[in-house]
């Protein structure tokens, strides 16, 4: 079985990591700039080569045509609807640091991911842009809107996706289809944890979580603390049985009566994708905000092995090809 290679930067606390893995990627380098992010990664996976440093500082030209897979989550301030929408005015604006990296390792395809508002009218220009600047280096990209509850995950989250591959390839890539894995509710996925502790309110509380949450927000270091989001979250989230004010630092107690219990970071952690031996590192703010900010595992998975199928179907194509000119050519000699 072949092996694919990538390079991620804006790893975070891992989410399109271990969807990449899952889909079948060796990551050459994961590059994130928090520590305790880093930290978060190191923990879950020795073995990964993490790089603690500004995107804007570092170089992967050591990788030139070695990658198959450029990826990165790149931050969403610039493009949220929860901030002031600068777009390339937001000097935290990383698209044009990731197309660098991109024509610095010349990788077959190309993954970025980011909040629904990049893909706004008021926008349309700058997307536009960077397809032309994919373009001119030898891809072929498109923008599309994935909902992560489309994926097996227990929430919306709608992430705007990029996805550019060289023009060779590009014909055979397909967007992964919706709906393939079936819906996951909040009380299906967070049941066994609520009952961790023996609450005997577990199955009861189950019944009434039966829906899909809202988004997640992880919140900046600026604003925003260790809760699940505005006053309309909020209301979305206690219509599923959840208090959004802030977070637990454990499950319900055996004996704690029915109420409206608070997620645990392990618990919102589960709500983002991320498998339950996943570890967040540091404390209940900080490591709630780097499962908040991720990018939800089972929702990279399904694009990374669209990417995989594409490269495999081009292979097949391209083997058939020269054996097809291979037999012309014998029977020409004949």
């Amino acid at each position: 079985m072949s092996t694919y290679t990538s390079i991620e930067i804006c790893a975070g606390a891992g989410g399109q990591a271990l969807g990449l893995e899952d889909a079948g990627f060796e990551h050459l380098a994961l590059v994130e700039i928090e520590p305790l992010a880093c930290q978060t990664l190191r923990h879950n996976r020795p073995a990964w080569n993490v790089i603690n440093e500004d995107v804007k500082k570092i170089n992967v030209e050591a990788y030139k045509d070695q990658v198959d897979l450029f990826a990165g989550g790149v931050p969403c301030p610039p493009f949220s609807v929860a901030g002031k929408q600068l777009g390339k005015d937001d000097d935290r604006d990383l698209f044009p640091e990731a197309l660098r990296l991109v024509k610095e390792c010349n990788p077959k395809a190309v993954l970025l991911e980011n909040v629904k508002g990049l893909l706004d009218p008021k926008f349309k220009s700058y997307r536009e842009v960077i397809l032309e600047e994919l373009d001119k280096m030898g891809y072929e990209g498109s923008w599309r809107v994935l909902n992560s509850s489309d994926f097996g995950v227990p929430q919306l989250r709608p992430r705007a996706i990029l996805v550019a591959l060289k023009k060779q390839y590009s014909p055979f890539f397909h967007w992964p289809e919706a709906g393939l894995i079936p819906k996951k509710t909040v009380g299906d996925v967070l049941f066994e944890e609520m009952k961790s502790a023996g609450w005997a309110h577990a199955d009861e509380w189950r019944k009434a979580a039966s829906g899909i949450a809202p988004t997640l927000v992880g919140g900046s270091k600026k604003h925003g603390g260790a809760d699940l989001g505005p006053t309309r979250a909020k209301k979305a989230w206690a219509l599923l049985g959840v208090d959004g004010h802030g977070l637990a630092n454990n499950p319900p107690a055996a004996d704690a009566t029915f109420y409206m219990p608070k997620l645990t970071v392990e618990m919102a952690a589960l709500i983002q994708g991320f498998p339950q031996d996943w570890h967040i590192v540091g404390k209940k703010t900080p490591a709630y905000r780097q499962v908040g900010n991720a990018f939800p595992p089972p929702v990279a998975s399904a694009v990374g092995k669209s990417i995989i199928a594409a490269l495999e179907a081009y292979s097949l194509n391209h083997h058939s090809t020269c054996q097809k000119h291979q037999k012309e050519q014998e029977l020409k000699l004949s």
